[in-house]
């Protein structure tokens, strides 16, 4: 018909070829359903900040997109953090949720005790631990 393929608004590719593709209409639903995400299950509302500290996987930029969407306040953070790293950003940032990886929970779970603000853990991953909402699972 002539027409060529509609470019992708995200393609995103790892060091093992595995590819992940969002259209404009993916990307606007994935990022409206995990912007619901935030505001109901992690009880979050617009000028509420986020520590997300992951490694640059599609969900980091899902999550800044829905952060966009709501008003909520993205602070990256490197997965290189140490624990004491996370602990002084969640204190001085104020951020009511954090969203990391599977394999940095615990580095978090050992300091998070100590953070006033914090209301919600969300992990980003196929594994699930104590305490922590799974963004897989509900989206």
């Amino acid at each position: 018909d002539g027409r060529r393929p509609a470019n992708p608004a995200f393609w995103w590719v790892n060091e093992e070829g595995e590819e992940v593709k969002w259209s404009f209409e993916e990307l606007g639903f994935l990022s409206r359903k995990t912007a619901n995400i935030l505001t109901e299950a992690c009880g979050l509302q617009r000028g509420d900040r986020v520590i997300a500290v992951l490694p640059r996987v599609p969900e980091w930029w899902l999550l800044n997109v829905a952060c966009m969407r709501t008003g909520i306040v993205f602070i990256p953070g490197t997965s290189q953090l140490t624990a004491k790293d996370i602990l002084y950003r969640l204190e001085a940032s104020k951020a009511k949720c954090i969203i990391t990886s599977d394999t940095l929970a615990p580095a978090v779970d050992s300091v998070v005790s100590d953070s006033q603000l914090l209301k919600s853990k969300l992990i980003v991953g196929r594994g699930n631990e104590d305490g922590w909402l799974n963004l897989q699972e509900l989206l």
